[in-house]
């Protein structure tokens, strides 16, 4: 897949105004990181008693608005406060209307943001979300803005309420904050430095997700390895995977982002030697150049990251790996790029995720003699794009005739209704859209299909599912989508790489989630 250094977004939305209940609609940008605060945000506000406007509701129509910032792209601001606009005259319209913002960008513009939109009513930051009802109240007490930005982690965000998009998938923090400086990323700044939970605390959550019905989990971090650092175990990670290896009924175990720097052979051993971890791994590389990567301030170089490559799959050989890459770092010569397309053509992706750079405000390559004309960059990223396209509908091509197994997912095949077919994830993370069986299949479900065709970006099953298992998680959506709430929002559309049924899409490289 490629990219311009965008951010999707999603708006959440689900019940509507009735007997006098107020709705909250919550507005995502950015990395999985801040999908997983969102979930949190959801769920502290439905604990507060509000519920989710409807899916289709008009721009403004919820009571609470609140929008869950990201601060990588240039012109993030930019498009905030046009969004903001946009809900002024609706807000002048409906006195009791409240409007919130959080996330790396609140972090960041703490003092400018009421200041440019006064008619914001809460500011908050990455480290106190779970005070946004207090705050939402407190303005509507004092009838003042509330601006409130933590220096340091209140709670991590897994301990908080929440509201889960997926009733058989979920994500798990197992850390927050970074201690990397790459050059190009300003999210240590915003998310501070990197904070562990305890792994008995991360297990409980595993388990407590497992029994309400969810079969796959993605533990997150911004520098997911690196987990063990803040509790002095170097190894701490891969006891990790191989802990989570023995939780009865979990069936899949991912994880985004490692950082190759970190990326251990312990860890290599705990992911072929766990069955439910997958054989998937994500890893970015930005360039390929030593030159670039050292101003990049990355602290490996092309040969550390084709080594961990080649180990990974000796180990495991069916694995599916992907990665960032940006084009066009300042400074970055045609030789660089040269070096950055032969590590593509000897790394041989599944998937990259390519990206132009573009300044991100406040880090230093912002400031760095040797920005690249932006005709030069396209070029190049136009060409990078083009190779890795052949090599992704290579290495698909080599599935064909392969049996997998396909969990099912809810909004990833945006041709399902119009070609009769469903669409899930193979182990190795792959796209699969199969035939529909006779027989029900739910989200969650787990069919068993022969490959026949391969696509740069998906797989595709067009005979008649050789199996289908019915599973806890199908159970789990099923118990959700009979309750009287709406069935969740389809697949989250956010530029990140995509781990399952949050069904995430790759993040601006360089951003929370890919250092």
């Amino acid at each position: 897949m490629s990219g311009n250094n965008v951010a999707g977004e999603v708006v959440d939305g689900e019940q509507a105004h009735a007997g006098g209940v107020k709705t909250y609609e919550v507005r995502t940008y950015g990395c999985q990181m801040n999908v997983h605060d969102s979930e949190r945000l959801a769920g502290l506000l439905e604990g507060a008693g509000y519920v989710r406007s409807p899916e289709g509701t008009e721009e403004g129509d919820a009571d609470v608005v609140v929008f869950n910032t990201c601060a990588v792209r240039e012109n993030a601001d930019n498009r905030l406060y046009g969004n903001l606009g946009r809900l002024a005259p609706m807000k002048t319209k409906r006195p009791g209307m409240q409007i919130a913002v959080g996330g790396c960008l609140a972090q960041k513009d703490r003092d400018t943001i009421t200041k440019r939109a006064p008619w914001v009513d809460v500011v908050f930051g990455t480290h106190n979300i779970g005070k946004l009802p207090v705050l939402l109240e407190r303005a509507r007490v004092q009838e003042e803005a509330q601006v409130e930005i933590a220096e340091s982690l209140e709670a991590f965000p897994s301990t908080l309420p929440t509201r889960r998009e997926s009733a058989y998938a979920a994500w798990v923090s197992v850390s927050v904050g970074c201690n990397n400086t790459c050059t190009f990323c300003i999210v240590p700044a915003l998310r501070g430095k990197e904070k562990d939970r305890r792994t008995g605390d991360i297990l409980a959550e595993v388990e407590a997700l497992v029994a309400e019905g969810v079969s796959e989990i993605t533990l997150l971090g911004q520098n997911v390895n690196a987990y063990g650092s803040d509790i002095g175990d170097r190894q701490a990670f891969s006891k990790l995977l191989r802990a989570c290896g023995k939780i009865e009924g979990l069936e899949r175990v991912r994880f985004t982002s490692p950082h190759p720097r970190d990326f251990t052979d312990d860890v290599i051993a705990a992911m072929a030697e766990t069955p439910n971890v997958m054989p998937q791994l994500h890893m970015p590389l930005q360039s390929g150049s030593d030159t670039v990567l050292r101003a990049m301030r990355r602290s490996y170089r092309q040969e550390r990251f084709l080594s961990i490559i080649e180990k990974v799959r000796a180990a495991i050989p069916d694995a599916a790996i992907t990665t960032d890459i940006i084009v066009g770092f300042p400074g970055e010569t045609e030789e660089d790029f040269q070096q950055t397309l032969h590590t593509v053509r000897e790394a041989r992706f599944a998937q990259a995720f390519t990206f132009q750079y573009s300044k991100r405000p406040g880090t230093p390559a912002a400031e760095m003699d040797g920005q690249i004309p932006k005709e030069v960059v396209q070029e190049r990223y136009m060409r990078l794009v083009a190779l890795q396209e052949e090599i992704s509908w290579e290495e698909n091509k080599k599935q064909t005739g392969r049996v997998l197994e396909v969990m099912v997912a809810e909004g990833e095949g945006r041709k399902d209704g119009a070609t009769r077919r469903l669409s899930g994830r193979a182990p190795d993370n792959r796209l699969v859209h199969f035939t529909k069986p006779d027989e029900e299949v739910r989200p969650g479900d787990v069919v068993t299909v022969e490959i026949t065709y391969a696509a740069p970006h998906h797989l595709l099953a067009e005979g008649a599912p050789l199996a289908v298992r019915r599973t806890r998680a199908g159970d789990a959506w099923e118990r959700r989508n009979a309750a009287p709430a709406p069935a969740p929002a389809p697949g989250v559309m956010l530029g990140l790489p995509t781990i399952g049924a949050p069904a995430p899409q790759p993040a601006p490289a360089g951003g929370c989630s890919t250092c």
